[in-house]
């Protein structure tokens, strides 16, 4: 959520980053409404004086032994007004706050201008994209082929957009999630296990609410929500706290992920790439705001170095405005190389979300030597996507007779396995 008083002092400037997200947003909706909440709330705290004013009066009579029946009948009248005040004042705040939640977060000066994908910056690649000598195999091909991935029995039991992982393919599966987890806690995260389920208001503070219900499952009639991702729940840890630090704070977790991806059919519609459940690990951080630019480059390099240690070609671009997400201020995207594609497909976004997320769910810190508190910068990356990575793996890795090398980093959580 943006800051009230940005929009209220600069709305041009707020304005002009949004338009860099080409998004249009009638910021004086705010302004009107922002100014109604403060000409009632100025009018409240004049009569709640007014009123104390009064109560002293009261009191001072009284001890004189003067009348004060009408001086009571005035104070009453005017404790009247403060509440019928106080209850008009209730829907034109609820009001702004649901516009508030519904204004993405603005960009920072350094993402390029652009309206799509193709107008990303791309920053550096690793690894050489392989050649083959022999006709390349898809993924689904080849976990089909190896019975370590059955699409049909998945589709039988669930639906479409389901995959079922058997035999080494559920063992690649465990052996990434443990290598992401241990990759991560080496460098300094706090591994968590959170629930799969989270209220509205987790989906509030995080910004999937209300912009992307309808990508949500929700479980009715316990009114919950399957997460989209782990860094729901991880960005929820300090909801409506103050946190005392030290800075920064980093967790990791394993999770299935969940999306009705309802926005798109027809993509990517045959094997790993895009679906409604998913195994994947996240990292989250919590910085103070004059550490946040830092951190992300940090955090980048914490997510690459997963592809670097698998052996597995990437490139790294820095998302244009147009093609950012709501409340990203800035983000790198890491696109690995998949041949069935042609091209580099993305396998995690790396985000600086800035003190958006932290005003949704308000989430405070106390800067040193200073009382009064301010909202921290929440920062979050895939580090991995599993079922992308295994669909990398199996692409850029397979033998002209079908098999699969695994790459050497896993070994050790295979029983030493060379081959698929």
């Amino acid at each position: 959520m943006l800051d009230i008083r940005r929009i209220r002092q600069d709305p041009e400037t707020v304005a002009r980053l949004l338009a860099k997200k080409h998004v249009e947003v009638d910021l004086d909706v705010v302004q009107r409404l922002d100014a109604k909440k403060r000409e009632i709330t100025l009018h409240i705290e004049r009569l709640k004086a007014q009123r104390n004013q009064a109560s002293e009066e009261v009191s001072q009579r009284k001890k004189r032994g003067e009348d004060v029946t009408g001086l009571i009948a005035e104070t009453r009248l005017v404790g009247e007004k403060i509440k019928e005040l106080e209850a008009s004042l209730e829907p034109i705040d609820q009001e702004l706050q649901d516009f508030l939640y519904t204004v993405p977060n603005t960009p920072l000066p350094q993402v390029p201008e652009g309206e799509s994908a193709d107008d990303n910056q791309e920053m550096h690649r690793f690894g050489e994209v392989p050649r083959f000598s022999f006709p390349a195999k898809p993924h689904w091909e080849l976990g089909e082929m190896l019975e370590i991935i059955d699409f049909e029995r998945a589709r039988k039991i669930s639906g479409s957009r389901f995959s079922l992982m058997r035999g080494m393919g559920a063992r690649l599966n465990r052996a990434l999630i443990n290598f992401m987890l241990d990759h991560a806690r080496e460098r300094g995260y706090q591994e968590v296990a959170p629930p799969y389920l989270v209220n509205e208001a987790s989906m509030l503070g995080t910004g999937q609410f209300p912009k992307f219900a309808e990508d949500a499952f929700h479980v009715v009639p316990h009114d919950y929500y399957l997460i989209p991702t782990a860094e729901v729940p991880l960005t929820n840890l300090f909801r409506d706290e103050i946190i005392t630090g030290p800075f920064p704070l980093k967790f990791t977790a394993y999770t299935a992920s969940f999306r009705a991806e309802a926005g798109a059919a027809g993509r990517d519609t045959r094997g790993l790439i895009r679906q409604h459940q998913f195994d994947k690990v996240e990292l989250v951080r919590f910085e103070e705001p004059q550490g946040s630019e830092a951190a992300i480059e940090e955090m980048l390099r914490d997510a690459e170095s997963v592809l670097e240690e698998l052996e597995l070609p990437y490139r790294t671009v820095m998302l244009c405005g147009g093609d950012m997400g709501f409340g990203q201020a800035l983000t790198y995207d890491i696109e690995v190389w998949m041949p069935s594609y042609g091209k580099y497909v993305e396998i995690s976004s790396v985000s600086n979300m800035t003190d958006f997320q932290a005003r949704r769910a308000n989430i405070r810190y106390r800067p040193s030597g200073v009382k009064k508190t301010e909202f921290v910068h929440t920062l979050n990356g895939s580090a991995l996507a599993v079922g992308r990575t295994i669909a990398a793996i199996l692409e850029n890795y397979q033998r002209p007779n079908g098999h699969v090398k695994i790459p050497d980093v896993l070994r050790s959580y295979l029983d030493d396995k060379e081959l698929i």
